[in-house]
């Protein structure tokens, strides 16, 4: 899975040796997606973070929620380096060293989780790695377990906001595989694969959480 890289490069005291990245949407987003994580998320247990990005999310979460361990991962190795860098700067204990994970593989590394997030990936992505995302996340959870999203989405008998449709535009004429995807295919792909019907929270910035559990 290839994604486009819309991280900025922290300020290292020396070139070079800050390997931490950030994405400025993480700053906008990450309490709104949090107050919905509050609600969502078990008490304790796993929660695998699919393309973790930068690995700032992982960070704010797993200090807010200190009763979870998150597993982040990504398929990027620039990725991967951020987010151990952003996890050692945190001290926090409850965060796993990054895995090198491909949405798309036919086989992810580990075994079981509790929950699983995955936050601006699927309109950035081939739709291979949602078909992956869904397969994966069925094997993984348990009946009952959170599947949770967040991104812009396509919906049914409703004009896409004109900022969206510029943003669909631009990761079109990016890559033709990349866009925003239509809820009811989402919707379908999760019926396939054993899921309930999702459960969908209006965002700020006309961005969307989908919350969808195992059956």
């Amino acid at each position: 899975m290839t994604r486009p890289s819309f991280w900025q490069p922290t300020q290292g005291k020396q070139p070079g040796t800050d390997r931490r990245l950030q994405a400025p949407a993480t700053q906008r987003n990450r309490d709104a997606i949090l107050d919905v994580l509050r609600q969502v998320l078990p008490p304790s247990g796993l929660v695998l973070e699919v393309a973790s990005g930068s690995g700032e999310h992982a960070v704010h979460f797993a200090a807010a929620l200190p009763t979870l361990t998150f597993q982040p991962s990504d398929p990027a190795p620039d990725a991967l380096a951020s987010i151990a860098a952003w996890t050692q700067g945190s001290g926090l204990s409850n965060i796993l060293p990054p895995l090198m994970l491909d949405a798309s593989a036919p086989q992810w590394p580990i075994e079981a989780a509790d929950a699983i997030l995955c936050i601006n990936m699927i309109h950035i992505s081939p739709w291979s790695a949602t078909e992956g995302l869904f397969r994966q996340a069925g094997r993984l959870l348990k009946p009952g377990g959170p599947l949770y999203l967040y991104g812009p989405y396509r919906r049914p008998g409703r004009p896409l906001e004109p900022s969206n449709a510029a943003f669909d535009e631009s990761l079109r004429s990016r890559d033709p595989e990349w866009g925003l995807r239509d809820l009811e295919e989402i919707a379908a792909l999760a019926e396939a694969n054993g899921f309930g019907a999702p459960q969908v929270i209006e965002m700020p910035a006309n961005n969307l959480s989908v919350i969808i559990r195992a059956g």
